[in-house]
C-alpha cells in the first residue's frame, strides 16, 4: 500500500480470501501487508510462517510485531529475499496501487518455489454499481476505500485480469467473484438482473466487487 493508507484498511480481515490460500503452504509472503490482519491469521489458522512487504514505516513496524519477518519497503528486487523462498505470494488489493504491477508478477515467479502460487483479490473496474454511477449519473468519483479507491494507479476487469497473468509467463488455476451484488438495495440487485439478461448473461462479471485469482507460474507444476 501506499504510505499512510494502510490506515483506511487496517480494520478488513479480508477472510473471505482464506479459501484461496493452498492448505499446504507453509511459507507465504503477504505483499502489502498493511497490519497485517490477513498474515496474522494465516499464522493462527494455518501455522504458516509468514512475511510481510510494507512501504509504510509505521504499519511495517507494527506488522513486525505480528509475523515472521517484515521487510520495509517496495515489492522490487531491491529486496533482500531468496529466490525460491516462499509456497505462496498474496496480493490482496495491491497490484491495482502500483505503477507497474506487471514487473511485480514478474518479480514474483522468481520467490516462487516450483509449484508455489499467486493469490491475488483485485477490484472489479466493471461492478455493477461502479457502471451505474458512470452511465447514468455521469460520476467517476474518487473516495477513500473501494474500485474508485483516489489511489489505485491500474483498472482491470476479469478478462484483463486474465490476460495480465497469462502475458506475464502465468497459468490461471482459479478465477472467482467475491464480495457481490447481493450487498446492495433490492432494486439495484433487479436492474442488473434485467441488463444480465438482456445482454444473454454476458454481464455476469459486473455481479462481482473484486475477483480472486489463483495463478501458478508455466512449468511451475
Amino acid at each position: 500500500m501506499l504510505k499512510n493508507d494502510y490506515r483506511v484498511y487496517e480494520e478488513s480481515v479480508r477472510r473471505e480470501m482464506l479459501p484461496f490460500v493452498p492448505e499446504n503452504a507453509k511459507t507465504i509472503l503477504d505483499v502489502g501487508c498493511s497490519v497485517v490482519n490477513f498474515g496474522e491469521m494465516l499464522k493462527v489458522e494455518r501455522g504458516a510462517e509468514v512475511w510481510g512487504i510494507e512501504p509504510d514505516q509505521e504499519a511495517a513496524f507494527l506488522a513486525a510485531r505480528r509475523l515472521d519477518n517484515v521487510l520495509c519497503g517496495h515489492f522490487d528486487p531491491n529486496l533482500d529475499l531468496a529466490n525460491k523462498r516462499f509456497d505462496c505470494i498474496v496480493f490482496n488489493d495491491v497490484l491495482e496501487h502500483m505503477v507497474d504491477p506487471y514487473s511485480a508478477l514478474e518479480y514474483a515467479k522468481s520467490l516462487l518455489v516450483p509449484k508455489g502460487v499467486v493469490v491475488a483479490s483485485i477490484p472489479n473496474v466493471r461492478y455493477f454499481m461502479n457502471v451505474w454511477n458512470l452511465l447514468v449519473y455521469r460520476a467517476w468519483d474518487y473516495v477513500d476505500t473501494g474500485i474508485l479507491d483516489r489511489t489505485h494507479l491500474r483498472f482491470f476487469t476479469r478478462d484483463s485480469i486474465v490476460r495480465t497473468f497469462v502475458k506475464h509467463g502465468f497459468r490461471i488455476q482459479s478465477i472467482t467473484g467475491i464480495n457481490s451484488l447481493a450487498m446492495c438495495n433490492p432494486s439495484m440487485r433487479l436492474k442488473f438482473s434485467v441488463l444480465n439478461l438482456v445482454t444473454l448473461n454476458r454481464s455476469s462479471d459486473m455481479k462481482w466487487m473484486q475477483f480472486a485469482v489463483v495463478a501458478t507460474p508455466e512449468g511451475g507444476e
